[in-house]
């Protein structure tokens, strides 16, 4: 349904995207970093941690766009290339999750995309061996960065793994950063409460609680299958901060079934954020 070419315009489709699931990382461990990368859209590199006692490693992309430049959530948009690192066959490493911090729409005339205009750092988590001293770990990534044109940006990131290395203040910084910009998890004043799509797959509709004295109207994103986001929506409040709202849903894949499918929502409330799944039956 997508496809790939040297050069993005800025209405080229969105591509898959990577699906992301933060798991718990252990602090106080070794690191190491990879060189940067850079084109003339910017720059990026690896941080890599120890291994825990199941061989998994804490890690965190850094992506710096130049000024003027963007780079993609996992849901791009109408234009750009979300984030992807893969390793080549028979690599003892994988990635196990690869998390994204709150971003922002990037509207541009009728165009609109969601990604981040400036310095961005994903967490994620490696999996890999456990032994003491492994191999290098060489990873692909694949980032878009795009100012009037959007511009592949491919890079092999060399870390070299030593049982001797230590973590310094600034990757332990670094880390830290990464993850206090993700989203929270639903909570008591800020969760989606009840959900339904309709019969024909073309509105679903959303309660949701919202934090007190947000204020303005939230921005809502909602992904379903790979390539598919939505973000307009109507509401209508019930007070005590409740708010239901109908998002119109179009132009999902032929023949497509919601039936025992996950989709997500990332609600920006104020100076908060939200992500929560939303699982259909």
């Amino acid at each position: 349904m997508k496809s790939l070419a040297l050069l993005w315009s800025r209405h080229a489709l969105a591509l898959p995207l990577v699906a992301a699931v933060l798991l718990i990382l252990p602090t106080g461990s070794r690191a190491a970093v990879s060189d940067w990368a850079s084109n003339e859209g910017g720059r990026m590199r690896l941080v890599v941690l120890d291994a825990d006692a199941k061989g998994n490693r804490p890690a965190v992309l850094q992506i710096e766009p130049n000024p003027g430049w963007t780079t993609y959530w996992r849901e791009p948009g109408d234009s750009g290339i979300p984030p992807s690192i893969t390793f080549a066959p028979g690599s003892p490493f994988g990635l196990a999750s690869l998390s994204f911090p709150v971003p922002k729409r990037l509207d541009s005339g009728e165009v609109r995309d969601i990604g981040y205009d400036a310095a961005v750092s994903l967490p994620m988590v490696l999996s890999g061996p456990i032994s003491q001293a492994p191999p290098a770990l060489d990873a692909t990534v694949f980032i878009g960065l795009c100012r009037n044109i959007c511009i592949p940006f491919q890079a092999e990131l060399t870390v070299t793994l030593s049982p001797a290395t230590t973590t310094s203040a600034e990757e332990t910084a670094i880390q830290t950063a990464a993850l206090a910009r993700l989203p929270e998890a639903p909570s008591a004043d800020f969760a989606v409460t009840s959900f339904a799509m309709a019969e024909d797959l073309k509105q679903l509709r959303l309660d949701l609680m919202l934090p007190k004295g947000a204020g303005e109207r939230p921005q809502i994103m909602v992904t379903g299958p790979n390539g598919y986001v939505f973000t307009e929506y109507a509401a209508a409040s019930a007070g005590d901060g409740r708010l239901t709202v109908d998002l119109p849903i179009a132009k999902l894949p032929r023949h497509y079934s919601i039936a025992a499918k996950t989709w997500q929502v990332l609600v920006i409330s104020g100076k908060r954020a939200m992500e929560s799944p939303l699982a259909f039956d």
